[in-house]
This record gives C-alpha cells, sequence and structure tokens, in this order.
C-alpha cells in the first residue's frame, strides 16, 4: 500500500487511522495548494481529484476517507477502530455520519468560503456570504455535541473509534484557521484534550 497524502484534516483521519492500527505505510505527499491534485498524474488515480488516495497492491486506487478506514479496519481488525460487533459497527458509523454531516462539512466549506477562498474560488463554486452562517451552524452542533458528552470518554462511549478521529481532524486543523474551539463546551475541550494527547495525533 502507498498513502497519497496532503495537508488538511481528510488525510489527518487517514494517517490518524493508520497510525492507531500500528502500520506502517508509505507516504507520498501531493501538493494541493500548487494543485498537484488536479494534474493528469494524480486524477489517474483519483478522478474527483481529493486527499488522501490509498494506493493498493493490485494495482487499484481508493479514494474517500471512510472507503478507506472501512478497507483498512476490514484488512486490519485489530486494534477495532470501527467495531467488532454488528450493535458496535453500527453505532460507530452512526455517529461518523453524524459529525461528518452537522460539524465536519459545515466546517470545511465555511474556510473554503471564507479564509480558504483565495486557494479554493477558482477551483470549486464558492459561497463568500455563506461563511459566518456555516461557522455557527459547526459551533452550534458542538454545543448540542457537548451536551450528549457528560460521562461519555469518547464518541461512543469507552470506544476510540473512527468518530474522534475524524471529528479530532477537523476541529484540530481549522481551530487555528478562523474556527477556534469553544472552551466553554467543556465536555467536548476535555474529549479534544485527550485526543490531542494520543500518539496518533501527530501522525
Amino acid at each position: 500500500m502507498r498513502l497519497f497524502s496532503s495537508v488538511g484534516p481528510n488525510p489527518l483521519v487517514v494517517r490518524m487511522f493508520i497510525a492507531e492500527k500500528g502500520l506502517t505505510v508509505p507516504v507520498e505527499t501531493v501538493d494541493i495548494i500548487k494543485g498537484e491534485n488536479r494534474q493528469p498524474a494524480y486524477l489517474g488515480r483519483n478522478p474527483a481529484g481529493g486527499l488522501p488516495c490509498l494506493a493498493l497492491g493490485d494495482g487499484s486506487y481508493l479514494s474517500e476517507i471512510t472507503a478507506i478506514c472501512e478497507y483498512l479496519e476490514e484488512r486490519h481488525p485489530a486494534p477495532p477502530l470501527i467495531g467488532t460487533t454488528p450493535e458496535e459497527r453500527a453505532t460507530t458509523r452512526m455517529w461518523t455520519r453524524r459529525v461528518d454531516l452537522l460539524i465536519c462539512e459545515p466546517m470545511i466549506n465555511a474556510f473554503r468560503f471564507g479564509e480558504g477562498l483565495a486557494i479554493f474560488k477558482d477551483r470549486i463554486p464558492t459561497i463568500p456570504e455563506a461563511a459566518p452562517g456555516l461557522k455557527r451552524a459547526a459551533q452550534q452542533r458542538l454545543s448540542w455535541l457537548d451536551g450528549l458528552m457528560g460521562g461519555k470518554s469518547f464518541l461512543c462511549g469507552n470506544r476510540f473509534t473512527l468518530a474522534d478521529i475524524m471529528l479530532y481532524s477537523f476541529l484540530s486543523t481549522f481551530e487555528p484557521m478562523g474556527q477556534p474551539l469553544n472552551r466553554d463546551n467543556r465536555n467536548v475541550a476535555g474529549w479534544f484534550d485527550r485526543i490531542a494527547g494520543r500518539a496518533s495525533a501527530k501522525a
């Protein structure tokens, strides 16, 4: 396997997942600032142009972070980061989907339409006037999540999972870029600090 990676929260999700699995996967960095991911060489691997992308031993490629992590979990089930039972896997997928749609998507689009506008305005449709509202939406959902985190170590209770990795990757990426973590959300702030202390957070 070989991981094509870059800056940004999506590649960080997969790098953290790989680190938590204890795997060694060669990494090739793609410069998305210079638009290398929009050139024919990379588009031949992932026609959508996004990062990360995982090259498999049979010459095929996987993209989209959930698909890559699901594949790695099936190939290397221990330690489990999605689950070992149908109930655990379903709960992880439920929370991964919730944080992705309700928090991560608004955050990344707020960046693309706001602080990152100069990079993205000629690459994708952008709506600059939507950035403040998207930031508020993400913060409101984080406050909602804070109310559900009392007494829980992780999003899925006492299990550290892909859902935690995804949310942490986005919060840590955008905290210094116009979307700081609201420390009044004490449950989420405590959870964030616990994840930041894991070795994989430096992946």
